[in-house]
């Protein structure tokens, strides 16, 4: 038996510069963090001559090809996996479509148990690389590169993405104090809303396809904003960063129509009202979870429970996808 797990994440500022439609032209930055919830994968030898796969729904399978799961057949077609007497089944800390990238997770989790299945070793970097080209070069998701990536690494850290495709990973150089103080000061509320990443991000990927100059200098400032927001963070400075996610916020809210609603961001103003000095959307944005630096935590999350949003505390996760048992 083979049990993986890979870390969901946050993003800590310059996210959507890492999808192919901005950083083939202008290149990508942006900081992430991987947090202590997270996607498994068990895969177990069965009797049977065919696959049985346990997700959402349940599926069996005489063949690779018949499988409907797209992450699931095209990573047993990309490893040239043989056997087909395989039981796949996958559990996760928190449900799909919340913008803590869930879908980079999977895939990381996924591949990294069907390499030790065959015995290999894969390093963080190919294995991002291999999710990369399942999610977004075989089934053309308009998605980007930082959820698989930011689950195979783990830790805090900065990504530069080139403009021939390169993806550059560095560890930030953050203080015991400074990570303390962001698992201490940041918090995550779950809004109720789930969505497809793929459909709010469809809209960003046409438009900078079509060099529409309103959204690429959006993006130009998202960049800058994530390399001020390293900077901060690498200071120390976490008021510094708090204030940046603020301009995040503004951003963000301004790339899209899909990207928030009124109720978000009667939320939003709520928070800023009561002990949260900056936030933001997590993820593509239309819904999941909004993320809060507060001075006053405790007014914070009152004010948000009794407004019905449900708090997910964390801790920052170091390991990225690893293998759990190995039987």
């Amino acid at each position: 038996m083979i049990l993986t797990r890979s870390p969901l994440r946050i993003s800590l500022g310059g996210g959507g510069t890492d999808l192919p439609s901005y950083y083939v032209e202008h290149g990508g930055f942006l900081i992430a963090g991987a947090i202590d919830k997270y996607v498994y994968i068990n895969i177990h030898p069965r009797f049977i001559d065919k696959f049985l796969l346990k997700y959402s729904h349940i599926e069996e399978s005489n063949t690779i090809a018949e499988i409907k799961h797209p992450i699931i057949r095209e990573s047993l077609f990309l490893l040239k996996i043989k056997e087909k007497n395989l039981e796949m089944t996958s559990m996760a800390d928190i449900p799909a479509g919340t913008g803590l990238g869930s879908s980079g997770s999977f895939t990381t989790a996924l591949l990294k148990a069907l390499h030790a299945w065959k015995r290999n070793f894969v390093h963080p970097h190919e294995l991002a690389e291999q999710a990369c080209e399942i999610e977004i070069e075989r089934l053309r998701e308009p998605i980007g590169k930082q959820d698989q990536f930011i689950a195979a690494y783990g830790g805090i850290t900065a990504f530069t993405f080139h403009k021939d495709g390169r993806v550059e990973a560095r560890k930030a150089a953050l203080s015991e104090d400074t990570i303390h103080d962001l698992e201490d000061n940041l918090l995550l509320f779950f809004t109720g809303y789930s969505r497809s990443a793929s459909a709010i991000l469809k809209d960003q990927k046409n438009r900078s396809e079509k060099a529409d100059s309103a959204m690429i200098e959006n993006l130009h400032r998202t960049k800058d904003l994530g390399i001020r927001s390293l900077s901060c963070l690498e200071a120390g400075d976490t008021l510094g960063f708090a204030a940046l996610m603020h301009e995040h916020w503004l951003g963000k809210r301004a790339r899209s129509a899909g990207m928030s609603n009124d109720k978000i961001n009667s939320w939003y103003d709520l928070a800023v009202a009561n002990g949260a000095l900056g936030g933001k959307l997590i993820g593509a944005g239309g819904g999941g979870f909004l993320m809060f630096y507060a001075t006053d935590r405790t007014c914070l999350r009152r004010t948000m429970r009794e407004a019905g949003l449900q708090e997910v505390r964390f801790r920052f996760d170091f390991e990225g996808t690893k293998i759990l048992t190995m039987d």
